[in-house]
């Protein structure tokens, strides 16, 4: 009888052991899954002629901005190895630039390779973000005998901000507010109160007793 007794403690034992799952010692709030920012960088060269970006090498740029789809969040920066520099292409490429609703960077990263003689580069520094090891079911929530905190905790929010945030380098530092302009925080919220709607001045005045007219 002690004999049988020892197993079934034994059996029971191992039951609750494999309740537990995998052991999971987070004690805090704070989720052990951040959100990984990684940088990537491409570059374009165009040929500047007499200082200036011909036609052409337009066409050529503003093709490659289409195909990789330069948004916010997207850091744009012009290499020059000439000493006395392109200010007119410079100026061009700004422009370019700009109405995409883009701004320059004055940091330009470093790049492979060496600019060819009488080209500028253009270089475009995107940041991209994930959540690596979500989700992570590796604990039990059955029981819990340490009170730690669920190994997919905070894989669900920290996932969706990464997806969503503009510039994924917020998450490293967040932006200055150096610059802040009020105006342009609230700029949106005064063209939906001032803008007329968008049927005004173009729907018919018709009475409902009369019908409308053919």
């Amino acid at each position: 009888m002690k004999k049988i007794a020892t197993w079934t403690v034994l059996a029971l034992a191992t039951t609750i052991a494999g309740c537990t799952g995998t052991a999971h010692t987070n004690a805090s709030l704070d989720s052990v899954h951040q959100p990984l920012v990684r940088n990537s960088i491409y570059q374009f060269d165009v040929a500047t002629s007499g200082g200036e970006l011909p036609p052409s090498e337009q066409g050529r740029l503003q093709g490659w901005l289409d195909a990789m789809g330069v948004r916010y969040g997207d850091r744009i920066a012009v290499e020059d190895p000439s000493p006395y520099g392109s200010g007119s292409a410079h100026a061009t490429i700004r422009s370019m630039v700009e109405r995409r609703g883009l701004l320059m960077s004055d940091a330009v990263p470093v790049t492979t390779g060496v600019v060819p003689q009488g080209s500028v580069r253009v270089v475009v520094t995107r940041a991209s973000a994930h959540v690596p090891g979500c989700p992570d079911w590796s604990s039990k929530s059955s029981v819990n005998f340490t009170n730690s905190t669920s190994a997919n905790y905070g894989c669900a929010t920290n996932s969706n901000l990464a997806a969503m945030v503009a510039d994924p380098n917020d998450l490293i530092k967040g932006s200055s507010d150096a610059n802040y302009d009020p105006s342009t925080a609230t700029r949106a919220i005064k063209t939906y109160r001032e803008k007329p709607p968008t049927g005004a001045g173009a729907l018919k005045a018709v009475s409902t007793s009369e019908g409308g007219s053919q």
